[in-house]
């Protein structure tokens, strides 16, 4: 029997969301995105998407490549729920790319470049620097010779600068808001140093998925997972990292989708008839098969 090159993770995640209603709602229309993408860290064993009440669902790729699962419920209901469970295969971070390589400086500037990610060269809503943080972004470019260890720097910066504190935002939160207060989630890091990254005139992706929260995770256990949220950026080709726990993006990591934002990937969106939503619930529970 040959044995495995790499060290290979299979995770199972169930991801359960959902709204209450103050009322009966009479109908919504919605979006899920918590079905993992195949590609070539990942593959996608297993998925699947239910839904309560029950309703017929379809799936697409929408604009940034993220699947998604779509659907109408038309009965009558005070709440709804949906649960993504799948199984996935992942792999260690592999062929990263040493500080001093990858593109320089003026190929990011080249027209062809900026042209082919110019929107992921803009900044957004939740993405937007102030004069003090655009200041930064030039101080750290201009100390480093090659853009992927100017990216790597500005990683380490906002980690150190802004702590991971669990509800300290909420989903509305944008870059400069976790800046003034100095902590935040994953999702308020990582728009940050997308931020950061754009101000640099490095093209930058937001990433949404999951992360399983130990490294020495014991075959079997389930765990309270989380969804997660980290940063690719491309300096000739693309390379994600974790600036929330500074680690390269690899076997804990299951990627979902990828935008400019989070706004671009929601795991949970739509719009209903009806009373007011009283409260959204979140649960993820992830477990190391292998």
């Amino acid at each position: 029997m040959s044995t495995p090159l790499v060290d290979s993770w299979r995770l199972k995640i169930q991801h359960k969301s959902g709204f209450d209603y103050a009322g009966p709602v009479s109908s919504s229309y919605n979006e899920a995105r918590m079905w993992p993408r195949n590609e070539t860290h990942q593959a996608v064993l297993d998925a699947r998407v239910e839904v309560w009440p029950p309703a017929r669902t379809y799936r697409y790729e929408d604009y940034w490549g993220t699947v998604v699962t779509a659907f109408d419920v038309h009965a009558k209901h005070e709440a709804l729920t949906v649960t993504a469970t799948s199984t996935v295969e992942t792999l260690p971070p592999g062929d990263l790319i040493d500080q001093g390589e990858g593109a320089a400086w003026d190929e990011l500037a080249l027209p062809e470049n900026r042209d082919r990610w110019y929107e992921l060269l803009l900044a957004t809503k939740r993405t937007g620097l102030d004069g003090e943080l655009t200041g930064i972004a030039a101080d750290i470019r201009g100390a480093h010779a090659t853009p992927h260890a100017a990216a790597l720097a500005v990683c380490e910066f906002v980690r150190g600068e802004v702590a991971y504190q669990a509800g300290a935002t909420g989903v509305q939160s944008d870059a400069l808001h976790a800046w003034t207060q100095r902590k935040g989630v994953c999702q308020d890091i990582s728009h940050l140093t997308v931020g950061l990254l754009r101000e640099m005139g490095m093209p930058a992706r937001y990433v949404s998925g999951y992360l399983h929260p130990s490294p020495t995770a014991a075959i079997g256990d389930s765990v309270v997972g989380q969804s997660h949220a980290w940063v690719e950026w491309w300096v000739g080709r693309w390379t994600a990292f974790d600036p929330t726990n500074g680690v390269p993006v690899g076997e804990r990591h299951v990627v979902v989708g990828r935008g400019r934002e989070y706004g671009d990937v929601p795991p949970l969106k739509g719009v209903y008839a009806g009373p007011q939503s009283t409260g959204q619930g979140v649960e993820v529970t992830i477990t190391r098969l292998r």
